[in-house]
């Protein structure tokens, strides 16, 4: 059973589908659910992470810098199937430690993003593991946090805007230079909402219109608003992967976040009630 404090995080969690307050307010977090190496029962626990592309993301078992290895981190050794619970969607995840130099360079990454990493490795002598989560692909739909396919909706454009208020204000303090961990972020940010519009172009749209013909020119209007946010995220991609110009990076974001912020709000307007 999770101790009081995580259960908290774990139940502010779920019923906010992701959104925190307090100290947790602006951190990236998951619910990592494993199974006991010895009970073989589940075990969910709030932990940290770091956005790495479009594949995986990163789970650092760091324990505070306590001498040992956290129970999640030697669950998943035993078990390396787990559940992520991520705000918008439930799904299957296959755990890898990371070794060697790619392990060195994913904790360089994190570290240069937030000291604190840096000072849990100074407090023990364990090297403290990096561990990637590869989503295991499942046949139909992802499992969306949401009871219905309009609140759903709501949900993961939810999910996009914390993102991007995070990232924004990553960029703010970022100083004279762009870190490796950010243009990271901005990376998977990009890819990200490039999915969700090709998922919505190819097949939510589609199957709406086929219910609704009369949702057609609401469909070929958002249909133009994605593309306007493509050329905007092809943008971002530029700057980012360039010479990282923190003010130039920074331009491209807003750019990118007016249209969007408008959009995702056109969006639900025009979408969840045709879904209702």
């Amino acid at each position: 059973m999770p101790n009081d404090f995580n259960q908290r995080i774990i139940d502010e969690f779920r019923a906010g589908k992701g959104r925190l307050t307090g100290m947790f307010e602006d951190a990236r977090l998951i619910l990592l659910t494993t199974t006991g190496a010895r009970s073989g029962k589940p075990h969910t626990t709030p932990v940290g992470y770091l956005p790495d592309g479009g594949e995986r993301i990163l789970v650092i078992a760091s324990a505070g810098g306590s001498p040992r290895h956290p129970a999640w981190y030697h669950n998943l050794l035993a078990h390396p199937e787990v559940t992520v619970e991520d705000g918008a969607f439930v799904y299957r995840a296959r755990a890898e430690p990371l070794t060697g130099e790619e392990r060195d360079q994913a904790f360089a990454r994190a570290v240069e993003s937030d000291p604190g990493w840096a000072a849990y490795q100074e407090k023990t002598t364990r090297l403290i593991p990096v561990v990637a989560l590869y989503e295991i692909p499942a046949d139909g739909p992802p499992t969306f946090n949401a009871g219905s396919l309009g609140e759903a909706i709501k949900v993961v454009h939810d999910a996009f805007r914390r993102e991007l208020a995070l990232l924004r204000r990553e960029i703010s303090g970022s100083g004279t230079a762009l870190g490796a961990q950010l243009r990271v972020n901005c990376l998977t940010f990009c890819h990200g909402l490039h999915n969700h519009h090709t998922g919505e172009d190819l097949g939510l749209f589609p199957m709406i219109e086929g219910s609704r013909p009369e949702s057609a020119p609401v469909m070929a209007l958002l249909r133009e608003e994605h593309e306007r946010i493509a050329a905007l995220v092809e943008e971002l991609r530029g700057v980012v992967t360039g010479p990282g110009d923190p003010a130039a990076v920074r331009a491209e974001v807003e750019r990118l976040a007016t249209e969007l912020e408008a959009h995702l709000t056109h969006e639900e307007e025009q979408l969840i009630p045709l879904l209702a």
